[in-house]
């Protein structure tokens, strides 16, 4: 929600306890999801009033998100593309293909 703008610099985060409801998850889980969250500078907790999202908190969850993808998530897509031997050009074509 953040990276999406849903949710911005200043605004509160929804209560644990209703996105766990709308997610269909445990709390527990979106507990430690705010701590990462906090522990990142993403967030911040105000005593008695809940997390709040912090200034510039959007620009560094997307570089902390692009650093996670290019250290985790592109090595495996890169090597599957290999594996099926897709050229650049190849790729390149279907992106703008999608974009039509």
């Amino acid at each position: 929600m953040i990276l999406r703008g849903q949710i911005k610099e200043g605004d509160p985060l929804p209560s644990v306890r209703q996105i766990a409801t709308d997610l269909s998850v445990n709390p527990l889980t979106v507990t430690k999801s705010y701590q990462s969250l906090v522990d990142m500078n993403i967030v911040e907790k105000r005593r008695g009033l809940g997390m709040f999202v912090t200034v510039g908190a959007q620009e560094n969850l997307l570089a902390h998100e692009r650093e996670k993808f290019l250290a985790e998530d592109w090595p495996a897509i890169k090597a599957r593309i290999a594996a099926l031997g897709l050229s650049y050009d190849e790729l390149i074509k279907n992106r703008d293909a999608d974009n039509e």
